[in-house]
């Protein structure tokens, strides 16, 4: 009897933040259970790093970005990782509220998605420090589908505070 194929993997990086409770902790947290996702596997992540709510209010954010090898589906991702915040006590009273813990796909591989699920390149990723900052960390030449390299982005968010912690 044959033994099925694997699934073909691809490169994901996930955007980790949170600015309730210890926010820190819960970032950490959420690290380690990207670690235990199933048909996955964590690269890397990057240092974590504090920055001001964007569009927001409450609380100073942390932030990093995890690299995943993943044979998920995008779709089957997400649910994942909204599975994840769940678990964290993530809430979504209204749009950029607070919360516990906010995980998204920033990119799938060189796939560009536009649902009313999900929009993969993030569709802010390139206009905000607390994405861009740990993502050049973990991958100083990425390609950004639609929109170029990382490291031309750097300027439109060069205004944005941003603290490696």
């Amino acid at each position: 009897m044959e033994m099925p194929a694997p699934a073909p993997q691809a490169i994901a990086y996930i955007g980790i933040g949170g600015n309730l409770g210890d926010a820190r902790h819960t970032v950490e947290q959420a690290i380690a259970r990207l670690a235990a996702l199933p048909q996955s596997r964590l690269l890397r992540t990057s240092s974590l790093y504090r920055t001001a709510p964007v569009d927001s209010s409450g609380d100073d954010y942390v932030n990093a970005v995890a690299q995943l090898a993943t044979s998920l589906a995008p779709l089957d991702l997400l649910r994942a990782l909204q599975q994840v915040e769940l678990e964290h006590g993530r809430e979504r009273p209204y749009r950029n509220a607070p919360r516990t813990l906010d995980l998204d796909v920033l990119l799938y591989g060189d796939l560009v998605v536009d649902s009313d699920a999900l929009c993969v390149p993030h569709p802010r990723m390139a206009q905000r420090a607390f994405v861009l900052v740990p993502l050049l960390e973990i991958e100083p030449a990425i390609a950004i589908p639609g929109i170029g390299t990382g490291q031309d982005c750097l300027a439109r968010i060069s205004g944005q505070d941003i603290t490696k912690l």
